[in-house]
């Protein structure tokens, strides 16, 4: 494809990506705490940088609402100038694992710990800013933001509530009513409430950017505090930001018949994004499945519509930041109180239940809401190898009866020392002096089981029944009676399958 007709439809695209990013990236750093040029520099640099060295040329990255719960706890812990100090070194970190090619190793993470990691995140963001939708602030944490809730409803309400009820309604309805991307429903809600709230003439807090952006930009300092401390956080954030752009990058994959992600370039661009992000007083870069997929709905087709909506930006912020003053806060709350809800998605709820996965799900998610983002995570990584274990270790046990004095006993899945007492249990209930057929349909057999099942049959035996074992997918049984669960010469003796 000529460069004159990839620019034809990557220049549109960026358009449309640009006109998303501007309202996300304030909301955002509004929701961290930081300053809100932080998050307008962060979609610069996502663009630009993320977006010239990309592995996945159609992502498009920007600061992200995953990270907006450790960003916010990071500035409260270190400050704004030591949390960008932070992200720069997390990008050096970035690098370093896309340089050792480990991009692939982020991925082995379960999706129902990340899903539900970001479902936590959600709802921490949704209800801290309901709290700046209905006129308040929002609250140190999201159990003292949900027992706070009640009063705020009932509370004093400025026309910040009607700003908020007006951008919420406009994000929910607006896709239904207009399917044009040139149109995003984040860039309409919020010029709507802008436009009500200059109409009615009223005093509500809006955007408040430096008059001089270049020229206040907020150093990196290193933050005075413990190195192991600083080590945790460059570490949760440069995991986080890594794990979410890589998933980003699998699904925009799957949106598009273009040329497929190279996962460890893309570790290094987000990397090298974070570095000069975190060094310009910028927020953590991520890649954002939001922009993402608008981009490829919008028509891209390179990397110029990534790298052209943060030049969109940049020229927007240096010549037109009267405009974007204008914007009322509660607006942008309800942008992310929506952002939010939507990372809690019914549609990965139900695929979890369907797999017997939803406990992993959820005991993250509330994991995260409830305590902090590593323990909900550490939590939720545990129910996940239990779950695994579990599975790992659990056989099925069927006894019927194909004919009088005829038993068939069919054990399939994994028979270890652990199911020994219901597998004795199950055999016991045979009557004496039948013909028993067992038929092993099993995965692994281990040495515990099989003296378990010997034994039995042994017994069973003495005592006037007769007992055929067959094996179906492996030989298991076969191998532990003639070598102890060896299993062959040419196997080394300490990796054979044995208790």
């Amino acid at each position: 494809m000529s460069a004159f007709k990839a620019l034809r439809h990557d220049l549109p695209a960026s358009i449309v990506v640009f006109l998303i990013a501007i309202p996300l990236s304030l909301g955002i750093a509004a929701a961290s705490g930081a300053p809100l040029l932080a998050g307008l520099i962060a979609a610069v640099v996502g663009g630009v940088v993320a977006g010239a060295l990309s592995g996945a040329p159609l992502q498009v990255s920007g600061p992200a609402a995953g990270l907006t719960v450790i960003v916010a706890g990071t500035i409260v812990e270190f400050g704004f100038a030591g949390t960008a100090a932070i992200v720069a070194v997390a990008g050096g970190v970035q690098i370093l694992l896309g340089v050792t090619r480990l991009g692939r190793a982020a991925l082995a993470l379960s999706p129902a710990v990340v899903h539900g990691m970001l479902a936590g995140i959600g709802l921490v963001i949704a209800l801290s800013q309901i709290h700046v939708v209905l006129g308040g602030a929002s609250q140190s944490s999201a159990w003292a933001n949900l027992r706070d809730l009640p009063g705020q409803i009932a509370g004093h309400h400025e026309v910040s509530v009607l700003l908020g009820a007006l951008t919420i309604a406009l994000l929910l309805i607006w896709p239904r009513l207009v399917k044009t991307t040139l149109l995003p429903a984040a860039l309409i809600a919020v010029v709507a409430a802008t436009v009500v709230a200059t109409a009615l003439g009223v005093d509500v807090q809006r955007v408040d950017l430096p008059a001089e952006p270049l020229s206040e930009l907020t150093t990196a300092r290193w933050p005075e505090a413990p190195l192991r401390e600083i080590t945790v956080a460059v570490i949760t954030i440069a995991m986080v930001a890594s794990v979410e752009s890589l998933l980003s990058a699998v699904a925009v994959d799957k949106m598009h018949d273009g040329p497929r992600a190279d996962l460890n370039r893309e570790l290094i661009a987000q990397g090298a994004a974070n570095a000069v992000s975190g060094t310009l007083g910028g927020l953590p870069v991520t890649g954002v499945i939001v922009r993402s997929s608008t981009n490829v709905t919008a028509g891209a087709r390179t990397r110029a519509s990534a790298i052209l909506h943060g030049v969109w930006i940049a020229v927007f912020v240096l010549l037109c930041a009267a405009v974007l003053e204008m914007i009322p806060m509660a607006a942008l709350a309800a942008v992310l109180v929506v952002v939010g809800l939507r990372l809690v998605s019914l549609a990965q709820i139900r695929t979890y239940a369907r797999h017997r996965e939803l406990p992993v799900y959820l005991i993250t998610a509330v994991g995260v809401t409830a305590t902090n983002l590593l323990t909900g995570v550490g939590l939720g990584m545990a129910a996940a190898v239990l779950l695994m274990l579990w599975r790992l270790a659990r056989c099925e046990i069927r006894t019927t009866q194909p004919a009088p004095d005829t038993w068939l006993v069919s054990i399939s899945g994994t028979l270890a020392f652990i199911a020994s007492g219901r597998l004795t249990h199950r055999l016991a209930a045979l009557p004496a002096a039948q013909q028993v057929k067992v038929e092993l349909h099993l995965d692994y057999l281990d040495h515990g089981a099989y003296e378990t099942l010997r034994d039995w049959q042994q017994s069973y035996t003495r005592t006037g029944g007769d007992v055929h074992i067959s094996e179906i997918h492996d030989s298991w049984f076969h191998r532990a009676t003639s070598d102890r669960l060896g299993a062959g010469k040419s196997t080394p003796r300490q990796l054979r399958p044995r208790s």
